[in-house]
């Protein structure tokens, strides 16, 4: 009678556990994370959330090469002045010395050019602040890696679409930026779809990268 209950019933609990172990994918890395986010549990003090980026998008910074013209005056300057924007904020254009140009925009740069130049250098003048094309690059687990031309209000999640989005492999919970000042920050891209103020702003110089999950 045993046996004629396990040849009926045997193989069959058999199949059955088997195809509920087999469900579970091993690729995919269910974490404590993804549980603390699934019961609605806050984030700790290294979420992105918690990170403070100072200034806007259209703020200058560091990095950024600019390109100053004068005109509406014969005695100005005929060649632009072309100049990289140094570590410490500051820029040397003819005549001035040191100007700070980081943190400002590139009407606040024009504005204080044009006091300094007048009337200390000459009657009257124009100025003309414009950016050189800005890139900022993406590496890792994405379809298309490299440097990227920096469109205004970019984001991670923007700059991991130019790169051509994730790979199959990409771990999208644990992003990496590293600033043009050195500075760090990791996003989780997978709650900055849903969160948007966790969606933190990229800017030029910027390098972005996505590990790899195992």
């Amino acid at each position: 009678m045993v046996r004629k209950i396990f040849r009926s019933f045997g193989w069959a609990s058999l199949l059955v556990l088997v195809a509920t172990v087999g469900c579970k994918n091993p690729g995919y890395d269910y974490s404590e994370a993804d549980a603390a986010e699934d019961t609605g549990a806050t984030m700790g003090s290294d979420s992105p959330a918690g990170i403070q980026i100072s200034g806007t998008a259209d703020m200058l910074r560091p990095g950024y090469r600019i390109e100053i013209g004068y005109s509406g005056n014969p005695s100005a300057p005929g060649a632009p002045h072309r100049e990289q924007i140094r570590d410490d904020g500051n820029i040397q254009p003819p005549l001035l010395g040191n100007v700070m140009a980081a943190g400002k925009t590139i009407g606040q740069l024009q504005t204080e050019l044009h006091a300094l130049y007048v009337p200390a250098f000459f009657k009257t003048l124009t100025i003309t602040v414009r950016l050189d094309e800005r890139y900022f690059f993406v590496g890792g687990q994405v379809r298309a890696p490299g440097q990227k031309l920096y469109l205004s209000e970019m984001t991670v999640t923007k700059a991991i679409q130019a790169a051509g989005d994730f790979t199959d492999f990409a771990n999208r919970r644990k992003v990496e930026i590293i600033r043009n000042d050195g500075t760090r920050a990791t996003v989780d891209c997978k709650r900055a779809l849903r969160h948007s103020e966790e969606d933190l702003p990229i800017y030029p110089g910027d390098m972005i990268h996505v590990p790899r999950r195992w």
